[in-house]
């Protein structure tokens, strides 16, 4: 009877024998016959070795006229296997000849790899992939290796695409980096300010880098009073917090703790914050906001257009939600700075409640890496459980969390959103001493600076105790939120919106990081994908 592993070989034999006839290389029977396309077996005595001599030196016996040798039309040049295989006549019917093709030793290597990827299963052969080096490690390495060799002045160097950047190596350049005003360096030319992306203050024109003459006043103007620029604990901090506390039970409501569910959450958290309660069962709103977020910044042809009919009906669905909100929300305190007699260049209040939804997309990323970090650091856990757990009775002070802040900060600070800062300049600018035309890019590592061994103490290793101290947060080389006039102007709110939803889940919950397992005491790693992390929670 035949079975299942017979008919499986019987059917890779088959696929050896047509790739052997495509090739023209010999294949040997079971029973030591050689059989070649076109040809009947050939029974080899023992010893004796495929090719125009046998092993003792004694020609074969002669089988008719030979083809000539395939590629001896150019001896000069190398025969490749397809190549052989382009150029190889056929072999008239009926003819008995070993066909050999002159092949170099590296070409018959790829044929016989092929070989093995049939046996193999894979059907053809394959490169080997190497692993690709860390992204963020290659680029540190780099860094160091350039500041090693030209020392601490601004290096131009040209990327693989052909793009020219000026990187800023020392403090001192950084910051001039975060003192020039927009006139100087800005945050992309004119021509690319659209988009909509929120990942950086000012980022290809969604932010008020790009808003031009008062119109940029008046924005930043309301950006700093709707968010309470400033200010640790914001003037709606009552409502805001409400509705952080009820949408953290969707993190807690399992034993485990996912980016899925952390998103879940805190967008509708958003959702509440910026529009009001109504808005966070409004699904068709969410969806078409995730696909803004995933369709951001290459946007081209079909995709922009659709993306732009979705950004019509978001618009559409924020400005209804904007005509309804309350004082208590951002869209309703937004709302009060709208003048309904000046269209031409006003500032809508619908279109800051949408960037403002897609800037909060960071906040659960931030989260669960700092989360991850303080269950490898029990002690730290503890100590700011304990802060969560007073801070319920803290009445007006509700909303500080001084120790969690601390440690959300330091959680951007090993792992910032925006790792680089691109400007370019708008003149000719002058660096240590040495010109630049006009349009020059001018590249701040920002993650680089913050992580780097030779200016900051325990780089690699996660201190909260850091921003403790007096001036951390204008410490020119930690920019999780930058510096000067581009610093974003909701970074204290952020930090009370992320440091909230860490309080609510520590509260009742001790948390465990199943994966990634980080190492309390080495180094930790460079990067710390979100979608890779997976917390358990236990009661307390």
């Amino acid at each position: 009877m035949r079975t299942v592993q017979g008919a499986a070989l019987d059917g890779i034999k088959a696929r050896v024998r047509a790739l052997a006839e495509r090739t023209g290389l010999p294949v040997r029977s079971a029973r030591g016959e050689t059989r070649t396309h076109g040809g009947p077996a050939v029974r080899r005595r023992p010893g004796e070795r495929v090719g125009p001599t046998s092993r003792a030196g004694t020609p074969p016996a002669d089988p008719g006229p030979a083809a000539p040798p395939l590629g001896a039309q150019a001896p000069a040049l190398r025969t490749t296997v397809k190549a052989v295989l382009r150029k190889a006549p056929a072999a008239p019917a009926g003819r008995a000849a070993l066909l050999v093709p002159a092949v170099s030793p590296a070409a018959a290597t790829t044929v016989f790899a092929a070989l093995g990827a049939l046996l193999s299963g894979t059907g053809r052969p394959r490169p080997r992939r190497r692993r690709r080096p860390d992204g963020a490690r290659a680029s540190a390495a780099a860094l160091r290796a350039l500041r090693a060799r030209h020392g601490d002045a601004p290096a131009l160097v040209r990327t693989r695409s052909g793009k020219t950047l000026l990187v800023l190596l020392d403090p001192r350049d950084l910051r001039r980096f975060y003192a020039e005003p927009v006139s100087v360096l800005a945050a992309d030319p004119p021509q690319k300010c659209r988009g909509l992306s929120t990942h950086e203050p000012d980022p290809d024109g969604d932010g008020a880098g790009c808003v031009r003459g008062e119109q940029r006043a008046e924005r930043r103007r309301m950006h700093e009073d709707v968010l309470a620029a400033g200010l640790p604990v914001h003037p709606a901090a009552g409502p805001i917090l409400r509705a952080v506390a009820e949408e953290a039970r969707h993190l807690t409501a399992a034993g485990t703790l996912e980016l899925a569910r952390a998103r879940h959450a805190v967008n509708r958290a958003a959702r509440r914050i910026v529009l009001g309660d109504p808005a966070a069962e409004d699904d068709e709103l969410a969806g078409w906001l995730t696909q803004l977020r995933a369709e951001d910044k290459r946007l081209r042809g079909g995709p922009r257009r659709a993306a732009r009919s979705v950004h019509d009906k978001a618009r559409a669905r924020i400005g209804e939600y904007v005509r309804h909100a309350g004082d208590d929300t951002l869209a309703g305190r937004a709302a009060r700075h709208a003048d309904p007699t000046d269209r031409e260049g006003a500032v809508d209040p619908g279109d800051e409640a949408r960037l403002w939804l897609l800037a909060m997309d960071a906040v659960p990323d931030t989260v669960l890496r700092t989360l991850l970090l303080l269950g490898a650091h029990p002690c730290e856990q503890d100590a700011a459980a304990a802060e969560a757990a007073a801070e319920v009775a803290a009445g007006p002070a509700r909303g500080e969390l001084p120790r969690l802040r601390a440690c959300v900060r330091e959680s951007l600070r090993l792992y910032p959103v925006v790792p680089d800062l691109i400007r370019v300049t708008r003149g000719e600018t002058e660096w240590r001493g040495v010109r630049h035309p006009a349009g020059t890019s001018v590249l701040l590592p920002a993650a680089f600076h913050q992580r780097d061994p030779e200016r900051v103490p325990a780089a690699h290793v996660f201190v909260p105790g850091r921003w403790k101290n007096p001036g951390a947060d204008q410490d020119i080389r930690m920019a999780p939120f930058s510096h000067g006039g581009g610093r974003c102007p909701g970074d204290q709110l952020g930090l009370m919106i992320t440091a909230a939803f860490c309080a609510e889940v520590l509260r009742g919950h001790r948390v465990t990081g199943v994966r990634p397992v980080l190492d309390p005491v080495g180094p930790l790693p460079v990067t710390l994908d979100p979608h890779g992390i997976r917390l358990v929670l236990t009661r307390r």
